[in-house]
């Protein structure tokens, strides 16, 4: 197909998609019904004051050997070409059937990506299925009653089925194409293929994470629930089997994509003798505000029109040789009890499809790395434990997390004064002085970080923004070193992939690591028939 670009267009035409495609093919010199044509990416300009949409629109010709000749009609022109996934299976034999282990993003396209190839893998998640997983975590967040193996980390879908369902990512692969299409088939909302920064949201993610798992199985792939891997069997320098709590598997190729949580896992993987590295990871709280103020500062009169998305934000500052940064940012959604362990409290965030809770949310961290602990990995899981643990005891038991208000934090007051933003977190909330649970060089770097944001983003310290604590599973604190073919460079046969494997960020860039490992399994074996 081919792509203009650059349509910009005010807020005050009243049918800016029509228009939009008016000037895609006025661009192109066409007719109106010469050609297909949809909106491919729609963003909103608002650094000048004055927000306006931008359009890409795609063009598809009937004849798709005069788009080359296009493509070339004005600067905002090109010829956009898809890439397909697929893999060629290698020659080799398939003796026993690939193990995924975690069935969040990672394991999920993998293990979908082995059934399409005709591999039939075998998964392994250590939580429940969606359903009974959405009922604990719903029960924990009602009585405190933590079930260990099915709550927001762990369970079918991964940590990202109870978040934004958030699909912006950094890394610029063209499988992210890929990805995006499959959520497509499985039910997600159509706006994911074209708005500037897609989510799928909480609600809408599990009916697509459902039938992804459906059809895994209708291609002969098999799902054991409640069943964590607990050991990796070793002959003659290669992975030759796993070890599981319901026994042991044969295997000799095994996706190892467990999460960023998996700190028992991450501690089998050391007393096996596998390279773990420290990765750099942050730690800090969830920021609340009124959405609607935030929506003022971002569109300032424009705020509230109804072609504008709700109000997102992005924000960093460079604190020594640290950075601090806002991060899943969610637009009218909530804060969570995010706990998977006993005697630990921790915070995250999540909004439905609509986005139409009264608060905005995001975590407001600052960096830490190898230097920080020695370049000891297991040191660093020790450190997110500790401050988990310390979050506890200052909210009191039972899973309440300590808040105070910015303006508190920036003081070191420990004071919460609950006004307009009400904390949404849901085991709720006590007062507490969130810098005496750090470091003090973090608490230093995130205080001079929101005196940062404040003058990019009007109001972000304003008396009634609330910050809840802690924050600290922003992404693993461990890497577990693997080659150029994907396989663990001390293990042939184990295939780490995804956040738990450092080697992701977010549900986006997890699933498409996740279809690389896969092709990397695909690529050694032909399938059995």
């Amino acid at each position: 197909m081919l792509l203009v670009r650059g349509i910009r267009l005010p807020l005050t035409v009243c049918a800016p998609e029509q228009e939009a495609t008016a000037r895609a093919l006025q661009a192109l010199k066409l007719d109106p019904g010469a050609a297909a044509t949809g909106v491919a990416k729609l963003s909103v300009d608002a650094r000048h004051g004055r927000p306006v949409l931008v359009y890409t629109i795609a063009i598809t010709l009937k004849d798709e050997g005069a788009e080359p000749a296009l493509a070339g009609a004005a600067p905002c022109v090109a010829i956009a070409r898809a890439p397909a996934f697929a893999p060629a299976p290698g020659a080799a034999p398939l003796g026993e059937r690939p193990v995924v282990c975690g069935l969040g993003p990672a394991g999920l396209f993998a293990a979908l990506a082995l059934a399409r190839a005709g591999f039939r893998p075998l998964v392994l998640e250590r939580g429940p299925a969606l359903d009974e997983r959405v009922r604990a975590v719903e029960r924990f967040a009602a009585t405190g009653c933590l079930d260990e193996n099915a709550n927001i980390q762990f369970g079918e879908g991964g940590a990202g089925t109870f978040s934004d369902g958030k699909l912006t990512t950094r890394i610029g692969d063209a499988l992210c194409g890929q990805v995006t299409k499959t959520l497509l088939e499985h039910g997600a909302p159509p706006e994911i293929a074209w708005r500037q920064k897609p989510h799928v949201g909480t609600d809408l993610l599990r009916g697509v994470i459902r039938s992804i798992r459906a059809e895994i199985e209708a291609l002969g792939g098999r799902v054991l629930f409640n069943t964590a891997l607990t050991g990796l069997v070793v002959k003659k320098g290669r992975l030759a089997g796993a070890e599981t709590t319901a026994g042991p598997l044969a295997c000799a190729d095994l996706v190892l994509a467990v999460g960023h949580s998996a700190r028992d896992t991450f501690a089998m993987l050391a007393q096996s003798g596998l390279p773990l590295e420290c990765k750099p990871f942050s730690v800090g709280f969830r920021a609340e505000h009124l959405q609607a103020e935030i929506e003022k500062s971002l569109y300032h009169e424009a705020a509230g029109h109804p072609a504008l998305p709700r109000g997102e934000y992005q924000l960093s500052h460079h604190v020594g040789g640290r950075c601090v940064y806002t991060f899943c940012m969610c637009p009218g959604g909530q804060v969570v009890a995010a706990a998977s362990e006993a005697g630990g409290a921790l915070t995250n965030g999540m909004s439905y499809h609509a986005r139409a809770g009264r608060n905005a949310n995001a975590a407001v961290v600052v960096s830490v790395g190898g230097a920080d602990f020695g370049g000891d990995p297991l040191r660093a899981v020790a450190f997110q434990r500790e401050l988990e643990q310390a979050a506890f005891r200052a909210g009191g038991g039972g899973f309440a997390a300590p808040a105070e208000n910015v303006q508190s934090f920036l003081r070191g007051e420990g004071r919460l004064e609950v006004t307009r933003v009400r904390p949404t977190y849901d085991r709720g909330v006590r007062a507490g002085d969130l810098g005496a649970l750090l470091p003090g060089e973090l608490a230093g770097a995130l205080r001079t970080g929101l005196a940062a944001f404040e003058r990019k983003l009007r109001g972000y310290t304003a008396p009634e923004a609330v910050l809840t604590g802690l924050e600290t599973r922003t992404s693993s604190p461990v890497r577990l070193a693997r080659g150029q073919d994907m396989q663990c460079a001390a293990l042939p046969g184990l295939y780490p992939c995804g956040e738990g494997a450092g080697y992701a960020g977010g549900i986006m860039s997890a699933a498409v690591d996740g279809l690389r490992a896969a092709a990397a399994v695909i690529g050694r074996y032909a399938p059995q028939t």
